[in-house]
Parts: C-alpha cells; structure tokens; sequence
C-alpha cells in the first residue's frame, strides 16, 4: 500500500470566510427566530411537547412556538467544545474551536467498485468500507453506514452493524436514531467495547448521531426519541435540516438558510432541554435543485455560499459547526472532483468542525464508490498540508541555500533540499505527479484505475485493532443475545 500521512486532527488556522455583513447576520437570525415564534414548528411526539411546554414554549396540538428569549437562553447552555471519545483514548477527537474531524461517507444505499458495477448495499461490502476507513489515516471517525448493509434483515441490522463497527475500527462510532431501543443497543454496544461503566459513559461522550428535521418545520418521533436517548446520556447530537432550496425551503439562499437555521435552533434548544449541557453540533445541509428536473444539486455556488453562512450562524451560536463533502455526480468524474472541491472548500472555510461524508459520496448520497473513497482521502490529506503553517525561520529562508546554487543552477541535489524534501512536501497515494513517458512505462492507468487498485490494497491492509478478550466476549454475548430476542420490531 502506497504511504499515507501519519494520524492526526488538523486544525484550520485561517480566520473563516465571512458571506454576509454582521448586519446581514443578525436580520437572519432574527428572521428565524420569527418563524419560530409566529409560524412555529412541529413535533410529533407527545413526550417532547411535554417537556418543551414545561420549558416555556407555546404548545398547540403538534406545533410548538418559541419565544425568542427562550430559544437563546436554551441554546446558551450548549457546550462550545468537549472530547468525543473513540474506542481507545488514542482516537480520542477534540469537538470544535478550530479543530476539524473528516468522516466516511454515510448511508447510500448502493454501492459500486473494485471491478463491479452498481449493486444494493450488502455486508461484505459495508465491512470493507469499515476496514478503509480504519485503515485510511484521512478518516477520523465513520458516520453511519457506509453502505446500506441491505442484507441484514431490518429488525437486526443495527446490532450487526454496529458489531461491525466496533470490531473492525476502534474510531469513535454513531447509531441512527431509528427508534429508541436502536439507540440504547448501540449505546450499550459503544459501553461494552470501551471497557467502561454506565457513569463514565455519562461523563465521556462515546457515541454521536445526527438528527434530520423533517423540512419544512418538523420533527418526526423517531428524531425525537434520538434525541432524548442521547442526549439524556450525554451523547452527541448532531441536528442537521436538510433544506433544498426551490423544493422544501425557500429558492432564495437567504430564505433557505433562515428556514435550516430556524429548525436547527429548535433542535438544538431541544437537546438543552432534555439534559442542559448535552453536546450538540449545529448542522448546515442547504443547497439547491435543479429546477428543470427537481434533482438535487450539490457542489453547486449556491451550496458553497450556505456553508458560509450556516459557519458564521454556528459561531453567532458558539456551537460546532457539521458540513459536508457532496457531489451529484454519478460516476468518478470531472464533475464528482471539482463539485467535492467546491463543497469542502466551502465548509473548511465556513469554520466546519465536522465533515460529513467526507470519502466516498457520489450520485447525490445514493452511491458509495470505492475509487472515490480513495480519491477523497488524498484529497483530505491535501486540505489537512494546506492547513498546516508554513514555517518561516532562518533554516526555512534557505539564504545560504540560494547562495550555494547560485544563478543558473538547481536545488534537486542541495543539501538543504535533501535533508527537507520529505517533511516538507506532500506525497499523494493516487494522483501520478510525473511526466507522460514515466506515466506510461508504469502502466498508463487513469485516476480512478489507480485509486481501485489502491482501494484493494488498502482493504488487504486491515488488521482487526485488538479488543480485550473479556470485552470482546461480553460484546459478542449482547449480540447474540439481543438477536435472539428478535432486536426490534419492524413492519416487516
């Protein structure tokens, strides 16, 4: 397997992009609070009305209002930065500031690659895609399934998977909020793989998941009772609308983001509610459609401007900022690279904290592609070189270095360049950086030749991290207890 940069968290040390004015800002902020207050917002669980009319909030049948001063003083209690803690305190990952956490792709239901079409999601595929992801130093934590393991009857899937997960990679995990007890199997699962008990789990956030409002303005109870699993447990949320413009939200850019930031505020002061305290990461997922077909587009300006703003709302808020690495692409192409540019561009200089989806995404969040997978990891590689300072001291000013050249000559055999190039320079794994005659002699292969190459190399790579054998063996216990209870009732 080709090297690849050591592990680690970068750290964006550039001031993030500003969209709009201050002024600008602050009349999107209070557009969503009006919203909030005048039309309101649903939640179809009686639980949650509950506990938000006990809060404060106006509560009318399934729709609940917010006074503004309400939603400010719940949202304040959010915490700005915590630990997310993985399966072994070496993949430990600092929660916001300036610090940015890359994930795999998430949930597409079909996958393609290492020499196979276009095919349902299944188990052997999912686990390959977990074991890149361990394997693949870019990728900090999954972020659901990679795949859709489609083959995995409903009722258990979650306990396969998430076994999957935490036996395959010890980076730090995430269950779907698809009912209450798939939340409290994965949390258990999470507990038991970390060796640690009930009280610890509470203090150290182990175990995110991302809620989706149901736009426009909803929240649906499975949502919900994601939230008040985790959240009560001192979980992470990540609330995240997902706000097409021209579709479910407003087609102007403006209008589209009040409409994500008004769900979004909701969500989180949920959150606050539940347990005050409780981590929580506000979510920007605003683009556009194409309005000729009603497809979604990603990658798109309109896309990069919504990053922009939705990370300027986040630190108005003090609260981690979620974006993600998108395309509409349907296959490795121009398109899926240069969208995927636009998209972490945007996010990385909006301030993002985590990037979602951040290898492998293709065909709007239906596919998975391995070659991609590849592709985007050496392509977060080179954001996280970017992001890295550039060393200026006397050494680096190389002053002596040019005087030994001197005019007409070349730095490729200086000492200077010697002792330095390795540390200094970025190698990729996929992109062949030489001339068309060295290129052809190695075999002449296209990018995404080479990266399905790779993406087999780097599955064979995998080495399953060691887990002490009487976790391993409770973990394996649950399982097959769990499964043998029949895991959750489906409609199926």
């Amino acid at each position: 397997m080709a090297e690849q940069p050591a592990w680690e968290q970068p750290r964006n040390r550039f001031d993030p992009l500003r969209a709009v004015s201050e002024d600008e800002l602050d009349a999107i902020h209070h557009a969503s609070l009006r919203v909030l207050s005048e039309t309101g917002i649903d939640f179809l669980d009686v639980t949650a009305r509950s506990q938000l009319a006990a809060a404060g909030a106006d509560v009318e049948g399934d729709r609940v209002r917010f006074e503004p001063s309400l939603i400010e003083a719940l949202i304040a209690s959010a915490p700005a930065e915590f630990i997310l803690h993985g399966r072994d305190h070496i993949r430990d990952l600092h929660f916001g500031g300036n610090h940015i956490i890359y994930t795999s792709v998430a949930s597409p239901p079909f996958v393609t690659g290492l020499g196979q079409g276009r095919r349902d999601g299944n188990r052997r595929d999912y686990r390959n895609l977990i074991k890149m992801g361990q394997v693949l130093n870019a990728v900090h934590t999954v972020a659901g399934y990679p795949v859709e393991p489609m083959d995995i009857h409903p009722s258990v899937r979650h306990l396969v998977a998430t076994h999957d997960m935490l036996t395959l990679s010890d980076k730090a995990s995430f269950v779907y909020s698809l009912g209450r007890q798939r939340n409290l199997d994965a949390i258990e699962m999470v507990r038991i793989a970390r060796g640690i008990d009930h009280h610890t789990l509470e203090k150290e956030t182990s175990i995110y998941s991302v809620i989706n409002a149901s736009t426009p303005l909803r929240y649906d109870t499975v949502m919900l009772h994601g939230i008040q699993e985790m959240s009560a447990r001192n979980q992470l949320i990540i609330i995240t609308p997902f706000t097409l413009a021209g579709a479910m939200a407003p087609v102007t850019i403006a209008g589209a983001v009040v409409l994500q930031n008004a769900e979004a505020l909701a969500g989180i002061a949920y959150t606050q509610v539940v347990r005050p305290g409780s981590p929580v990461a506000y979510g920007g997922f605003t683009s556009n459609v194409d309005m000729r077909s009603g497809s979604p587009a990603f990658g798109t300006p309109e896309y990069w401007k919504a990053c922009l703003l939705g990370g300027q709302l986040a630190r108005r808020y003090g609260l981690p900022y979620r974006s993600s690495n998108v395309n509409a692409s349907n296959s490795v192409d121009a398109q899926s690279a240069y969208e995927s540019v636009i998209a972490i561009w945007g996010a990385v200089m909006g301030g993002v904290n985590l990037l979602l989806h951040g290898t492998g995404w293709l065909e709007g969040g239906l596919l998975t592609s391995y070659e991609k997978f590849v592709i985007d990891a050496d392509l977060l590689n080179m954001v996280t070189e970017m992001l890295r300072p550039v060393t200026v001291d006397d050494a680096s000013l190389a002053v002596e270095a040019i005087a030994e050249v001197g005019p007409a000559g070349h730095f490729f055999g200086s000492p200077h360049t010697q002792e330095r190039y390795a540390s200094e320079h970025f190698q990729p794994m996929v992109s062949a950086w030489s001339n068309y005659e060295t290129w052809q002699e190695k075999g002449g292969l296209e990018t995404h030749q080479r990266a399905e190459r790779l993406a087999q190399e780097i599955i064979d790579a995998h080495e399953e991290p060691p887990m002490r054998e009487e976790r391993r063996n409770e973990l394996d216990e649950f399982l097959e207890r769990r499964i043998q209870e029949g895991g959750v009732e489906t409609d199926f």
